[in-house]
C-alpha cells in the first residue's frame, strides 16, 4: 500500500477514537432521570386463588329398592318437597301379589305347626304305653320343631312382601327442591346390584357452598375460618363472599398435581347462584391493615455503576454504596419480600457473589425482615434502611424512616435518546454491558 493510503488510515483511525473518547465521556456525563413512587399508606393482602364449583350443602339421590314400572310421579322439576312427602309411586300390582303369595305360605305354615304338634303329642302317649318304637317318637318331635321353624320362615317373607310394597311409594328423604328427575312415567326400573335414581333433591338452596381445588403449594396458607370473596360468569360485576368451612384430607392427582378441596360456606338468601355453577375463588390468608407500603421494585433496586467508575458516580451522585457491597464491583439484590438474592459483579465476573448488608461472609441465612430503600434527596439517591414485612408480589409493608407520599426510587429513565436504557422496568438490571443479574 502506497503511503498516501497509510495516512488516511491513521486518520480515520484517530478521528474514531476521538469519536469514541467524546462519545462516553458524554455518556458518563449525561444526566441520571430517576424513576420514582410515592410510599403509601394502606392495607396489604395476600390471596389465595383457585376454581371451584357452587353446590348445596347436601344433594340426595333419590331411588327405589325395588324394581318395577313408574306408575305416578307427584313432583318435578325444581319442586319445594318436604321430608316425609310422596313423591313417586311404582306399579303395585306384582308387589301385592306377592303379599298374598307370603299370607297363604304363612297360613299352611301355621297349619302344619298345628298338625306336627298334635301328632308329636300322639306319639308321646303311645311311647309311654309302650305302643311304639323311640325312633317313631323322635321323628315326630322333629317333625314340630321343623313346622315351627317354617312357619317362622312364612312369618318373615310376609313382611318382607309387606315392606316391598311400601318401597313401591317414594318419599323425600329431606326438606329442599328437586334439581334433577331421572324416570318419566312408565318407564320400568330395575333395582339389581345399584339403586337406580329417581330424583336428585337439593337441601335449602339459600345456603351453598364453593367446593374449591387448590394446590399443595398453598394449601398450607388456607386455614378454617378465613374469609374468602369469589365471582361467577352468571354475574360478572357482582362478588360473593363465604368463609372457608371445611379442608378436605383427601388429595386429587391431576397429571402429578397434587390438590385439595376446601370448602367455602356462604349465604344464599336471593337464591342468585344455582347449582353447578363455576366460581372463582380468592381466600384472604394473610392481611395488614394501615401500614406503610413501597413498590416490591423498590426494594430491589440498585443505582447502576459504570464499569469501574462507582466511586467516580457515588461523588456525582452522591449514591451512598458504601453498604451496599463487601467488594468493589459486587452488589446484593433484594427480592420482593425483602429478602437478599445474590447478584453478579458489576465486571461480569460470577465467581464471587456480593454480600450486602447483614451477611456474614458464606453464610446464606440472611434476615428477611431486613431490606433497603433508595429516596431522593436534592435530586441524589440515598440509601433507607427498612425492616420489610408482608408482601403480595406487587407491595410490600416497610418500616423505617419514610413518610406516605415520599418518593422512592424503582428504576432508572434515561432522557438521552442516543443512550440505552439503564434500568429495566421492573426497577432491577443495569446497562447493557455492565454485568447480568440472577
Amino acid at each position: 500500500m502506497s503511503k498516501k493510503v497509510w495516512i488516511v488510515v491513521a486518520i480515520i483511525a484517530v478521528v474514531a477514537a476521538g469519536a469514541g473518547a467524546l462519545y462516553f465521556a458524554k455518556l458518563n456525563k449525561a444526566p441520571v432521570a430517576w424513576r420514582t413512587a410515592a410510599v403509601e399508606r394502606g392495607d396489604i393482602k395476600v390471596q389465595v386463588t383457585a376454581t371451584g364449583s357452587v353446590n348445596p350443602h347436601f344433594n340426595v339421590q333419590v331411588g327405589t329398592q325395588v324394581s318395577g314400572t313408574v306408575a305416578k310421579l307427584f313432583v318435578d322439576f325444581n319442586s319445594h318437597v318436604k321430608k316425609g312427602q310422596v313423591v313417586a309411586l311404582l306399579d303395585t300390582t306384582l308387589l301385592y301379589a306377592a303379599v298374598q303369595d307370603a299370607r297363604a305360605t304363612l297360613f299352611k305354615a301355621q297349619s302344619q305347626m298345628v298338625l306336627t304338634k298334635q301328632t308329636s303329642a300322639r306319639t308321646s302317649a303311645l311311647f309311654a304305653k309302650g305302643l311304639v318304637a323311640q325312633a317313631d317318637l323322635d321323628q315326630a318331635v322333629a317333625d314340630s320343631s321343623s313346622a315351627a321353624s317354617q312357619l317362622s320362615s312364612a312369618k318373615a317373607g310376609l313382611d318382607r312382601a309387606k315392606i316391598n310394597l311400601q318401597y313401591a311409594t317414594i318419599i323425600s328423604p329431606i326438606t329442599g327442591v328437586v334439581v334433577n328427575r331421572s324416570v318419566d312415567v312408565g318407564q320400568t326400573v330395575a333395582a339389581s346390584f345399584n339403586t337406580p335414581t329417581i330424583f336428585s333433591i337439593a337441601d335449602d338452596l339459600s345456603k351453598m357452598q364453593v367446593q374449591a381445588s387448590i394446590d399443595e403449594a398453598d394449601i398450607g396458607q388456607v386455614k378454617v375460618g378465613q374469609n374468602a370473596t369469589f365471582t361467577v360468569d352468571a354475574y360478572p360485576a357482582r362478588t360473593f363472599k363465604g368463609v372457608v368451612s371445611q379442608i378436605r384430607l383427601q388429595p386429587t392427582t391431576v397429571q402429578n398435581v397434587v390438590s385439595y378441596t376446601v370448602m367455602v360456606d356462604l349465604d344464599n338468601s336471593d337464591l342468585a347462584l344455582l347449582p353447578g355453577m363455576t366460581a372463582n375463588v380468592t381466600v384472604e390468608v394473610q392481611k395488614v391493615e394501615n401500614v406503610l407500603t413501597v413498590p416490591a421494585a423498590a426494594l430491589k433496586f440498585m443505582p447502576p455503576f459504570p464499569p469501574g467508575q462507582a466511586e467516580k458516580w457515588r461523588k456525582m451522585h452522591g449514591a451512598d454504596t458504601s453498604a451496599a457491597a463487601g467488594k468493589p464491583g459486587q452488589f446484593a439484590q433484594r427480592d420482593s419480600t425483602g429478602g437478599i438474592g445474590h447478584a453478579r459483579g458489576m465486571r461480569g465476573d460470577s465467581s464471587q457473589a456480593g454480600h450486602g448488608q447483614g451477611w456474614k461472609k458464606g453464610d446464606n441465612n440472611q434476615d428477611p425482615t431486613k431490606g433497603r430503600v433508595f429516596i431522593l434527596t436534592e435530586g441524589k439517591p440515598v440509601r433507607v434502611p427498612v425492616k420489610v414485612g408482608l408482601s403480595n408480589g406487587g407491595f410490600t409493608e416497610v418500616e423505617g424512616d419514610l413518610q406516605p407520599g415520599q418518593a422512592v426510587i424503582v428504576g432508572v429513565l434515561n432522557t438521552d435518546k442516543n443512550k440505552p436504557a439503564a434500568q429495566s422496568p421492573m426497577g432491577g438490571g443495569a446497562p447493557p454491558g455492565m454485568g447480568r443479574r440472577f
